[in-house]
């Protein structure tokens, strides 16, 4: 009996056949641990970055006192909003999964061809209930700083109606997409993701948030909407980012040769991949 091995494709697709080189294609069956990884990640994701936000903007946070600057704050949130992603990224959790952690990351890869039918189900699903878990956490520890910040559930603001406030989230949620499938088109680039990731949502924490909440993310604004309970607006949540990661899906579909090398936001050939790629990967 052999060990585990690195898996490589062989060759006759075009985007690297110069190099002798085909993709892995997405596999069907029930994988527990990539989902129960999605599961663990997303919970870990708003965990952290809801607590980002009980510390930032909660009544009687320190935070408040030490940074009276409200711009400010919402920076510091968004650097430690994004960051949990990205650290859930590199993690072992991560590299097994792909560290999508968000429904509309996970069917853009799958419209792109990149995951089986039976990832995106079982992908958004863990997604949906690592994101209450992730709440229901933030709203025990943190008790009634989180109910003086509504546990993190986003709103439009500003001014702006529902129809404004979607469109905002899709532009931003495009702008997410296209940074991902940018970065993971390339090699070289891949490896990079997380910490672009992280300057990249950072920033749309910091100038969005006053507008929308920057949620990027179904499944972060329907757990606190669930779990407080407040459904106002909810579904600027679900059509903004949903259209904002269709709108990068088309435009990179009419790109020549723009095809996603991994599918993963940290591609490490040690683990086991489920998920199409271009990139060697684990057999058990």
């Amino acid at each position: 009996m052999t060990g585990p091995s690195v898996r490589r494709a062989s060759a006759d697709d075009p985007i690297l056949g110069r190099a002798g080189i085909s993709p892995v294609h997405p596999q069907s069956g029930w994988h527990w641990v990539e989902w129960a990884s999605e599961f663990l990640g997303t919970a870990i994701l708003l965990a952290g970055g809801l607590s980002a936000v009980c510390l930032d903007f909660g009544s009687g946070s320190a935070m408040v006192r030490a940074v009276p600057s409200h711009s400010a704050r919402l920076l510091i949130t968004g650097l430690l909003f994004a960051g949990t992603g990205s650290l859930m990224a590199i993690s072992p959790w991560g590299r097994r999964s792909g560290a999508h952690l968000n429904p509309v990351v996970t069917v853009a890869f799958w419209l792109r061809g990149h995951v089986h039918r039976h990832d995106l189900a079982g992908y958004v699903a863990a997604q949906i209930l690592g994101a209450f878990a992730g709440t229901a956490l933030v709203r025990l520890a943190w008790g009634p700083v989180a109910r003086s910040v509504r546990l993190g559930v986003t709103q439009p603001g500003r001014g702006l109606n529902a129809q404004e406030a979607a469109g905002v989230e899709a532009l931003m949620t495009a702008v997410l997409v296209s940074t991902i499938f940018v970065m993971v088109a390339s090699v070289r680039r891949a490896r990079w993701t997380p910490l672009v990731l992280w300057f990249v949502i950072a920033t749309l924490v910091w100038q969005g948030a006053p507008y929308t909440g920057t949620s990027l993310n179904p499944a972060r604004s329907l757990a606190p909407a669930a779990l407080l309970p407040h459904w106002a607006n909810f579904g600027v949540y679900v059509i903004g980012p949903t259209l904002g990661g269709l709108a990068a899906v088309a435009v990179f579909a009419v790109i020549p040769g723009a095809q996603a090398v991994t599918a993963k936001l940290y591609h490490d050939p040690r683990y086991r991949s489920t998920l199409r790629s271009w990139l060697p990967a684990r057999v058990d």
